[in-house]
């Protein structure tokens, strides 16, 4: 019951989130999610994102992410996974991460009417080959979709970051908090693409950073 709780808290305090000073930017994001069901419990996620920042100018971030998952029920499933993150901002230095990470996945509602509320649980340990400490990271991603057509659905989504410890790369407590709203639009038989808005707020010890994000990402099921 705790741990369905806990999301659920999470996704209410978006509402009564404060709001913050901070510096603009406006980015693009491009995401591409493949989902390959090697038998009923196992799957395979792989998943490549670009990220374009300083006014959408420049290819400031790439991630390539891989995960193995387990379905416990239909409404559990659980999985480990690796990725690698090119950050390339200007003024700082350019970062290789290598990230590992453990997450946990529960559908917390499903009505006949097609609405979801799913959680996802994820904590990281990542890992810089320009560093030499571990920097320990939890992440708690609550994702509403909603029919509002018969073929299209609202996709709202919120997801804090935590820092477990202070580190060269990051700082400790909430780190960053992304809010997106959009709709979902089936182009093919297990295929999707989700266009919306996102924004990111970044905690920094100076002046914080608001991202203002067009977020496309297409999903696939093999």
């Amino acid at each position: 019951m705790t741990l369905r709780l806990f999301p659920l808290a999470c996704l209410a305090a978006v509402c009564a989130a404060p709001a913050f000073a901070a510096e603009d930017d406006a980015n693009i994001w491009l995401g591409q999610f493949a989902t390959i069901n090697a038998t009923d419990k196992v799957y395979v996620r792989l998943e490549a994102q670009e990220r374009f920042t300083n006014d959408a100018e420049r290819l400031g971030q790439l991630l390539l992410r891989s995960l193995v998952g387990y379905r416990i029920d239909k409404d559990v499933n659980l999985g480990v996974g690796y990725a690698y993150v090119r950050t390339d901002p200007v003024g700082p230095a350019l970062l290789n991460e290598h990230r590992y990470y453990q997450e946990l996945n529960v559908r917390l509602l499903s009505s006949q009417g097609g609405v979801t509320l799913d959680s996802r649980t994820r904590l990281e340990q990542r890992t810089f080959e320009e560093r030499e400490d571990t920097s320990w990271r939890l992440r708690q991603f609550v994702q509403l979709r909603v029919p509002v057509s018969d073929n299209n659905k609202l996709v709202a989504y919120t997801e804090p970051f935590f820092d477990l410890n202070q580190t060269g790369v990051q700082r400790g407590g909430l780190s960053i908090w992304r809010n997106f709203i959009g709709v979902s639009v089936p182009l093919a038989k297990n295929i999707e693409v989700v266009p919306g808005y996102l924004n990111q707020h970044v905690v920094r010890d100076g002046r914080d950073r608001s991202d203002h994000t067009a977020n496309v990402n297409l999903f696939m099921t093999f």
